[in-house]
């Protein structure tokens, strides 16, 4: 009998610590993203990846909101990584200045330090590609710019209004209040529009002026010109993944899967995908599985 009940405790021990030892790689991993079409991509190709080469399973949260909301949800748990651009994470999150002529390596390795340090995350390996910010106009408005520091000039002898996301209104460092003290535009009025319909005010002469994002493709679909940062006011906003540093430690491989996405986004495909969304009506997950399977990232079932 004594030996039977030391059986069934033995047994019971190994069940529970089983359980234990299982359940932080049983729960989903949660991945966040912003409310626009990129965003809407990049949550999918992180998961469909790390879900072909783990054992681990993911869960989204598609278009959570932008950094104002995805920095506490990440803080808090509610998600455990997403996409961000580094030149963000610096400015808008940080609060650092951007120093004139730093690289890609340089403010990834600021923002990693400092995310570590104050956060309780970090940055994985770029993904490969860039999505800044560049100033464009419609080709109608008969503007002659090349640079942001041309249409300043053009906006202090005619009506120039200006139209972007409202976060990009309220950003720290590189928003709207950080630019017009960096370039002296003088802007007949300001516009606040969600980040898909911008391009289409723009378009239409709504404004005359948006901050739109360089892997956008309504660029070309709607025959925009874009201008260059002469002064280097915005800094590199290299998309990597931000990730929770408790989740490395409760999903070990994740890391290592995660860095296997390094450098394999070109500006190009991200543009191409963009488009299939934007101009094709595809779902944002059968681009991102599209991608993968052509990469050779990931086998086709």
């Amino acid at each position: 009998m004594k030996k039977s009940l030391l059986g069934m405790a033995l047994l019971t021990s190994a069940v529970l610590a089983g359980c234990s030892s299982g359940s932080s790689e049983s729960e989903p991993i949660v991945i966040g993203g912003k409310p626009w079409t990129e965003q809407y991509i990049l949550p999918h190709i992180l998961g469909q990846y790390i879900e072909a080469n783990s054992e681990y399973t993911v869960e989204y949260e598609d278009g959570l909101g932008e950094v104002s909301i995805l920095t506490p949800a990440l803080e808090k748990g509610d998600i455990d990584l997403y996409v961000e651009y580094t030149g963000t994470g610096l400015k808008d999150v940080l609060k650092e200045e951007a120093v004139s002529g730093q690289s890609s390596e340089e403010v990834l390795d600021r923002v990693r330090k400092g995310y570590e340090e104050t956060l309780d995350a970090t940055w994985l390996e770029p993904l490969g590609f860039e999505n800044g910010y560049t100033l464009a106009f419609s080709k109608d408005s008969g503007y002659d710019a090349a640079t942001y520091s041309d249409l300043a000039e053009i906006s202090k002898t005619e009506e120039m209004s200006f139209g972007a996301p409202h976060p990009f209104y309220e950003r720290q460092g590189d928003g709207y209040d950080d630019m017009i003290a960096t370039y002296p535009f003088e802007f007949s009025a300001t516009e606040s529009f969600d980040p898909a319909i911008m391009y289409e005010a723009v378009k239409n002469g709504d404004v005359d002026v948006i901050p739109a994002f360089t892997t956008d493709s309504r660029i070309g679909l709607f025959d925009l010109e874009t201008t260059e940062d002469d002064l280097s006011f915005f800094p590199k906003y290299d998309a990597a993944p931000v990730v929770r540093l408790e989740a490395l430690e409760e999903y070990p491989e994740l890391e290592e899967v995660l860095n296997g996405l390094a450098g394999q986004i070109t500006e190009e495909e991200m543009l191409a995908m963009n488009a299939k969304v934007d101009v094709d009506q595809e779902v944002a997950s059968d681009v991102a599985r599209e991608f993968l399977i052509e990469k050779g990232l990931i086998e086709e079932e």
